[in-house]
């Protein structure tokens, strides 16, 4: 099925970039960024709801440190952002903590985190040591892996995923923690699924090797408040060519005289380009297009879940004092199975506040489990917030969460076809327009750093067909 075609009365007054983007996650605006900075014009459109809201809620909640060849240094390089924006970012010693019963564990740099497991009794000295020297060498591998690999192409097959080695071999995940038990196999899966970015599916052994290995090193915060990465990446956009559109209502993927575009509903806007890239998730764009104009490549069914998110302002004395700005919180109920356990992983993070040094933002995430209503997950979260930390009543403010109907940064989904890193993606959607999916799905095992690469490695592909 092609885009509905716009008559040419309608099509003579459409606006005209080089590149559409439609949606503004952190794939979308690298993949802008590097488009922009080629020389080419690019539209991204996003909605209302997640540009007006809190920014916070569009941070990822941990990155990799960004010295030492890591994926958020090489990204942030590509992308020559001013020197200014790079100073604000810091090394911690500390990437997060692990919160559960009797468990206060800090995760970061080696020599810590074998401290750590050791301490809280997570394992005995001598495996604690090979798992963490293990799990950071295959991490290494895969980084390296990563920055050389392709990942996306145009119009070729695509390729499947690998089957993930075991043991302790070069690629895959140490048997150190393949064959955790008990309390360090739920630490180990807590920290993989929270900071993964897929719906169902558990990641690759190699993807599970990068998300438990990049904390080894540390991770890296924001001096002060606001902008962090999102909004520094926007800036970047709004530098190189780039500009924004804000919709609060439905539009149209419509063929315009040849080119795809977006006709916004109610008015007669049309915004067309040379390519159409679709960069918010695929199940929330076919949700808010008519049956009838939904194209081919939307309507592929995928298992998609939303990410509840619970805002409160806090005054900064109620935090306690230790308390890492990221915290992974495990279940109380010790005695779930490890995949079960997962399931009820939530993460915490803390936020300062520009101009208000006295009061920090809090942030608490979970994924919304089957048969669970977000409302009631979400009263869940603040009740785990208020027994981690002794708010006082009067100390506490919940903010509204504005969610997002296509715009969606924690709707994820699971990869089409068991198509996912390592391996590439075709990113064209379309044989008969130049439209193209960026499936933040194939590299969600990856987090952010998956986020990173696609929107570098489809900016190149993308600026190619441009050319």
């Amino acid at each position: 099925m092609s885009l509905p075609v716009v008559s040419s009365n309608e099509g003579a007054r459409a606006r005209r970039w080089d590149a559409v983007i439609v949606g503004s996650n952190i794939p979308a605006l690298v993949l802008a960024a590097r488009l922009g900075m080629a020389g080419q014009r690019v539209l991204i459109v996003e909605e209302e709801a997640a540009r007006t809201g809190f920014s916070g809620l569009r941070e990822p909640f941990y990155l990799a440190g960004a010295r030492g060849g890591g994926i958020l240094e090489h990204s942030l390089k590509e992308l020559t952002l001013s020197l200014i924006d790079r100073r604000r970012i810091e090394d911690e010693e500390v990437s997060y903590q692990l919160v559960g019963d009797q468990l206060r564990a800090d995760i970061g740099n080696k020599e810590l985190t074998a401290d750590e497991l050791v301490a809280w009794g997570l394992c005995k000295p001598d495996l604690a040591h090979a798992l963490v020297r293990n799990v950071h060498e295959a991490s290494e591998v895969e980084r390296k892996t990563m920055l050389a690999t392709p990942l996306v192409r145009v119009g070729r097959r695509m390729s499947r995923a690998r089957p993930g080695a075991e043991g302790s071999h070069r690629r895959g995940l140490p048997a150190e923690a393949a064959r955790a038990e008990g309390g360090l196999a739920r630490a180990l899966a807590a920290q993989v699924r929270a900071l993964s970015n897929l719906a169902t599916a558990t990641p690759g052994p190699e993807a599970q090797a990068r998300l438990l290995g990049s904390p080894l090193l540390g991770g890296v915060g924001f001096d002060g408040g606001p902008p962090w990465l999102h909004e520094m990446l926007r800036r970047r956009v709004e530098s190189v060519f780039g500009e924004f559109r804000t919709l609060s209502r439905k539009f149209r993927l419509v063929s315009v005289m040849n080119q795809p575009g977006v006709s916004v509903a109610g008015t007669s806007e049309i915004w067309a380009g040379r390519v159409l890239v679709v960069a918010a998730p695929a199940t929330a764009v076919a949700g808010v297009l008519d049956a009838k104009d939904t194209p081919e490549f939307l309507k592929h069914p995928r298992t998609a879940r939303r990410r509840v998110n619970v805002h409160l302002r806090v005054h900064r004395d109620v935090i306690p004092e230790g308390m890492a700005k990221r915290v992974i919180l495990l279940p109380e109920d010790s005695t779930r199975s490890v995949d079960e356990g997962a399931e009820h992983v939530a993460t915490l993070s803390i936020f300062e506040r520009e101009g208000d040094p006295k009061r920090r933002d809090v942030v608490l995430r979970a994924m919304a489990r089957d048969g669970v209503e977000p409302d009631a997950l979400a009263r869940e979260l603040k009740e785990r917030a208020l027994t981690l930390m002794p708010f006082l009543h009067e100390s506490i403010e919940e903010i509204e969460v504005k969610v997002p109907r296509w715009d969606d940064d924690h709707l994820l989904e699971d990869p089409l076809r068991g198509v996912c890193w390592p391996g590439e993606i075709d990113l064209r959607a379309s044989a008969k327009l130049p439209v193209y999916l960026l499936d933040r799905a194939f590299v969600g095992g990856l987090g952010v750093e998956g986020d990173l690469l696609l929107g570098l490695r489809a900016g190149e592909v993308l600026r190619r067909e441009l050319e």
